[in-house]
């Protein structure tokens, strides 16, 4: 068998999923990198002060799987650089949408 292509993603539930990060705050824009350690890599244009770098992750991703804000929340890592992310959309939608950032793994 062969290694998951995207240790990042994990389902929570049929229309649920996790997603780990590893985030690099002030940036000189908001991008996904790569992986690091088994989460996606996020520049981040935003300070790590005052939540700003935790709201502009979530903003990011909403954005970037064209999600409503609410439907994605910072789950834990809020003064850490590795972060968790609960997504409202399946798996497969969110691995879609890592092919397309960052091609396959």
């Amino acid at each position: 068998m062969s290694p998951d292509p995207w240790p990042c993603a994990r389902a929570d539930g049929a229309t649920r999923c996790l997603l780990d990060a590893s985030v690099v705050p002030n940036a000189k824009k908001t991008e996904a990198v790569g992986l690091h350690d088994g989460a996606l890599r996020v520049r981040l244009a935003a300070p790590p002060v005052d939540g700003k770098a935790n709201d502009t992750l979530v903003a990011w991703v909403a954005a970037e799987l064209g999600l409503p804000r609410r439907a994605v929340r910072l789950k834990r890592g809020p003064a850490s650089r590795s972060k968790q992310l609960e997504i409202d959309l399946p798996l497969t939608d969110v691995q879609a949408w890592l092919v397309r950032c960052l091609g396959s793994a």
